[in-house]
C-alpha cells in the first residue's frame, strides 16, 4: 500500500522515506501510517480473505473492522497535518481539508481495503473449488492450501492494485475534488 500522492522513487532509509533531491541530512519527517510496521494494519482484512476457509466469519469481519480503522486513522491524520498549513482564506482552507480527506479516504478504501481484500476473496474461492474438483486432497488439505496460496499472492497485488487506483483516482475523484492552490 503506497503513500496516495507519494513517489515510489524515493530511497528508503531506515524507517524514512527520502527523494532523491535531498541530502542524507535533511530527512522527511516519519509518517506513522505509512513508514512504520502500523502500516501492516492496513493488510489486516488480507489475511482474514486468506484464512477465510479456515476460520469463523466473525475473525475476518475482524480483520476488516481493524483494516478500516487504519484507514479512518490515517485520513484523520492527514487532515489534521493539513489544518496546520495556513490558507489565504477559510474557504480555501476548508476546501483543502475536504480534498485531503477526500483523496486519502478513496485511496486508502480502495487500495488497502476493498480491491485487495475482493482479490485475495477471489483467487481463494477459484483456489479452493479448483483444489476440491480436481485435486483429489482432502478437503483440510484443499482449506489449508487455499490460505498458503491466497496470503503468497499478497505481495504480488500491492504494487499493481496501488498503481491502478493512482491512475483511477486522477481520472476522477481527483478531477472532481481538486487541490486548493498553495499556501502564500
Amino acid at each position: 500500500m503506497a503513500v496516495p500522492g507519494g513517489s515510489e522513487v524515493g530511497k528508503t532509509l531506515g524507517n524514512t522515506r527520502q527523494e532523491p533531491s535531498v541530502h542524507a541530512d535533511q530527512q522527511k519527517e516519519v509518517d506513522i501510517y505509512r513508514d512504520t510496521p502500523v502500516r501492516l494494519l492496513g493488510y489486516a482484512n488480507e489475511l482474514g480473505e486468506a484464512f477465510r476457509s479456515l476460520v469463523h466469519v466473525n475473525v475476518v469481519r475482524l480483520t476488516y473492522a481493524v483494516a478500516s480503522a487504519y484507514v479512518l486513522a490515517d485520513t484523520a491524520d492527514k487532515v489534521v497535518k493539513a489544518d496546520k498549513t495556513k490558507c489565504t482564506d477559510e474557504a480555501t482552507h476548508r476546501r483543502k481539508l475536504l480534498a485531503t480527506a477526500a483523496d486519502t479516504l478513496v485511496w486508502q478504501a480502495l487500495a488497502s481495503v476493498i480491491v485487495p481484500g475482493f482479490t485475495i476473496n477471489r483467487v481463494c474461492a477459484l483456489s479452493l473449488h479448483l483444489l476440491k474438483r480436481h485435486s483429489g486432497l482432502t478437503l483440510n488439505a484443499c482449506k489449508w492450501t487455499t490460505t498458503g496460496i491466497g496470503l503468497s499472492c499478497i505481495p504480488f497485488i500491492v504494487s499493481p492494485i496501488d498503481h491502478g487506483i493512482h491512475a483511477l483516482m486522477d481520472r476522477t475523484v481527483r478531477r472532481w475534488v481538486p487541490p486548493p492552490p498553495p499556501p502564500e
